[in-house]
C-alpha cells in the first residue's frame, strides 16, 4: 500500500512515484501499465520525455479510474513564456488525454533569462486559478532559483523536484524547501545516475554500507534507498521497464530502517552532482529540443 503526502495546497499525493525518463516510447505503455498493476499510483513524465502519449494510453488501458492515478508531467524551457506555457499544458493534457493535471511543474530554471521562468510560472499560476491543474511546482530549483522565484510570485510551488540519492543528497536545498513546504522529490532517487556516469566516485549500488543494512533488513539496496527516502518525508520517483525491478521497487513498505541507519546513509553524501548544473542551463545549449503540438 503506497504512503501519501498532503501538499501545501492540501492535495494527497503518493510518496511513490513510477518515472518514465529516458523510457523509450515504444517500451513506455507496457512499463507504465506493470506499473499501475504492481500498485504505483503516481506516474511522472515531462514534454520533454516524448512518451505523454504512451503514459496516457497505459493509463486508460489499465482500468483504474482516473481519480485513482495522480499525473504529473513538466513544462520544457523551450516553452517558457506565459502565453507560450499556457499552450504548453494543453499540448501536455492533450498527449495524455486527460482534462486536468494533478502536478505540473517546470522543468529546469532559465538562469539567463529568468524573467522567462517567471512568466512560466505566473502561467501556472493561472493554470491552477483555472482548475486546469490541481498543483503547480518545479524541478531543478537550486536555493538561489527558488529565491527568486518565491520574491516574484504568489502560489507557493508543492514540489521542487531534484537530484537526489546517497552520494547527492542536497541538504541545504532540502532545507529550503522544507522551512516553505515544499516536498522534496527525488529523481535518480537510487543514484542510478552514479552508474550511468562512470568513473566519478562509484556507483551506489554497490556501497558496502547500504548492501551492510540491505542484508540486515533481508532487503536489497534500491529498497534500502528508497526507504530513506520516504522515511525522511521525501517523495521517489524510481524507473525502470523491468517488471522485477518495477514490483521490487515498490517493496518498500513493510520494514523501517532506524535513525542511526537513516544517519549512516546521510553520511553518504560526497556533494557532487551526476546530472546536468542547473546554473548552466540557457536556451541555446539546451532549449532548442521543440516540443511538437498534440
Amino acid at each position: 500500500m503506497n504512503a501519501t503526502l498532503t501538499l501545501n495546497n492540501g492535495v494527497e499525493m503518493p510518496s511513490l512515484g513510477f518515472g518514465v525518463f529516458q523510457i523509450p516510447s515504444e517500451q513506455t505503455e507496457l512499463a507504465v501499465e506493470t506499473a499501475l498493476a504492481t500498485g504505483y499510483r503516481l506516474i511522472d513524465t515531462a514534454a520533454s520525455y516524448f512518451n505523454e502519449h504512451e503514459v496516457g494510453a497505459a493509463i486508460r488501458r489499465s482500468g483504474i479510474q482516473r481519480s485513482d492515478v495522480f499525473i504529473e508531467t513538466k513544462v520544457w524551457i523551450s516553452d517558457y513564456g506565459y502565453d507560450q506555457t499556457l499552450h504548453a499544458c494543453e499540448k501536455s493534457t492533450r498527449k495524455l488525454g486527460i482534462d486536468r493535471l494533478d502536478l505540473l511543474i517546470l522543468h529546469q530554471p532559465l538562469p539567463s533569462q529568468f524573467d522567462l521562468t517567471i512568466d512560466a510560472y505566473r502561467a501556472l499560476e493561472t493554470l491552477l486559478a483555472d482548475g486546469r491543474v490541481r498543483a503547480i511546482g518545479v524541478s531543478n530549483f537550486m536555493p538561489e532559483h527558488l529565491k527568486r522565484l518565491l520574491a516574484a510570485t504568489t502560489v507557493l510551488p508543492v514540489v521542487n523536484q531534484i537530484e537526489l540519492h546517497p552520494y547527492f543528497s542536497q541538504p541545504e536545498l532540502q532545507g529550503l524547501d522544507a522551512a516553505h513546504g515544499i516536498v522534496t522529490q527525488a529523481w535518480s532517487p537510487l543514484g542510478g545516475i552514479t552508474f550511468y556516469r562512470a568513473g566519478q566516485g562509484g556507483s551506489t549500488f554497490e556501497d558496502a554500507t547500504i548492501a551492510e543494512i540491505a542484508q540486515r533488513h533481508g532487503k536489497t539496496p534500491p529498497q534500502v534507498m528508497l526507504r530513506w527516502h520516504l522515511q525522511q518525508g521525501r517523495s521517489a520517483i524510481p524507473k525502470s521497464t523491468k517488471p522485477e525491478c518495477i514490483a521490487e521497487n515498490f517493496d518498500v513498505f513493510d520494514f523501517e530502517l532506524s535513525e542511526a541507519e537513516l544517519a549512516r546513509i546521510d553520511g553518504l553524501n560526497k556533494g557532487v552532482r551526476r546530472g546536468p548544473e542547473p546554473a548552466e542551463i540557457t536556451m541555446e545549449s539546451t532549449g532548442a529540443r521543440k516540443i511538437p503540438e498534440a
